[in-house]
Order: C-alpha cells, then sequence, then structure tokens
C-alpha cells in the first residue's frame, strides 16, 4: 500500500516513478472511484445494481414521446431521447478508451434490445415501459445505497457526477483485465 504524502495516510493507489508517462484520465477516474468500492459486498451489489441502473436508466429516457419524423418511415421508434444519451455517453467514453467504447457499445446495444421486448410486451398489453424500469431503478438505487451503507463511504458521484458516468466502464475495465486486453 503507498502512501499519500501530504497526509501520511495509505491509499490503494500506487505512487508511479517520474520516469514513466503520466497517467491516463480513465485510470486517475478508476483509481479515484476505487477508494469507495473496496468492501467485497458492495462491490458485488454493484456488479449487479450498476448494470440495471444504466439499463433502466436508458429505458426511462427511451419512453419519454419523441416526434414522429416522416422521413425515418419505419425505423421512427429506434431514433428516440435515448439515442442522444447514447451518442454522449460513447462519445465521452471514447475520449477516456476507444476499447472501452467499443465494450460498452455492445453492452448498449444488447441494453437496447431488451428495451425494445419490453416496449413490444407493453404493446401486447404488459405493464409499461417506463414502469418497469422506474421499478429497476428505484430497487437498484436502493441497492447502491446499500452497498455504500456497508462500505461505509458515500458514492463518488456526490463528488463529483462524472462518476455516474465512470460506474459502468470501471466495471468494465475488470473483464478486460482478465481478458489481458489492453483499454
Amino acid at each position: 500500500m503507498a502512501t499519500n504524502k501530504k497526509s501520511g495516510k495509505g491509499s490503494n493507489t500506487s505512487v508511479r516513478p517520474a520516469s514513466r508517462a503520466p497517467e491516463r484520465p480513465v485510470d486517475i477516474y478508476f483509481d479515484k472511484y476505487a477508494e469507495s468500492h473496496q468492501n467485497p459486498t458492495n462491490k458485488s451489489i454493484h456488479w449487479i445494481c450498476v448494470p440495471l441502473i444504466v439499463f433502466s436508466l436508458l429505458g426511462l429516457v427511451w419512453a419519454i414521446p419523441f416526434p414522429y419524423i416522416k422521413f425515418l418511415g419505419q425505423y421512427n421508434g429506434f431514433l428516440n431521447w435515448a439515442s442522444f444519451f447514447i451518442a454522449f455517453s460513447i462519445y465521452y467514453y471514447y475520449k477516456l478508451s476507444p476499447v472501452l467504447s467499443y465494450l460498452m457499445l455492445i453492452v448498449v446495444f444488447a441494453f437496447s434490445y431488451g428495451i425494445i421486448e419490453l416496449d413490444d410486451w407493453q404493446k401486447a398489453g404488459g405493464p409499461a415501459l417506463w414502469l418497469v424500469c422506474l421499478v429497476i431503478f428505484v430497487l437498484s438505487w436502493a441497492g447502491q445505497l446499500i452497498g455504500h451503507k456497508i462500505e461505509g463511504k458515500k458514492p463518488s458521484f456526490l463528488d463529483d457526477l462524472k462518476f455516474l458516468l465512470i460506474g459502468p466502464v470501471w466495471l468494465l475495465h475488470f473483464i478486460l483485465k482478465k481478458l489481458s486486453i489492453k483499454y
């Protein structure tokens, strides 16, 4: 464990020699995010709740009525407010790490498929897409708050809203590390 020179307290980040290249912003964000995600129970909760939050938030934004655009024809339902949300987040991830952005795009495609299935279920008489996503969203955030209560540290996004976007790719970077893929 490295020692923080200013406070003398330990930290979970290593001291990098001056001869090495400076850390990339993505690594700095991951180190900072990891500070409040050390407890194994909290980490496990995050592996469940973070993807569910992303899925449900995407579904909630997807459910916001979008104007009909004639030239889109049969594809009108596929361009919606969530499309802009996806474009912004993937661009942000691309600026941090192209590899992570590509992986996140695959995840978003899978989530979009799930949302389309929920939308079809709604059309067939099932519950409203927004309602299903709202329930998932609330329950997932409750899980997150329980995880941080167990951890004994506040969620990172309370210090910087960027960490709402960092959480999903923080999880993905562990998968890439396990597969020995550089991000």
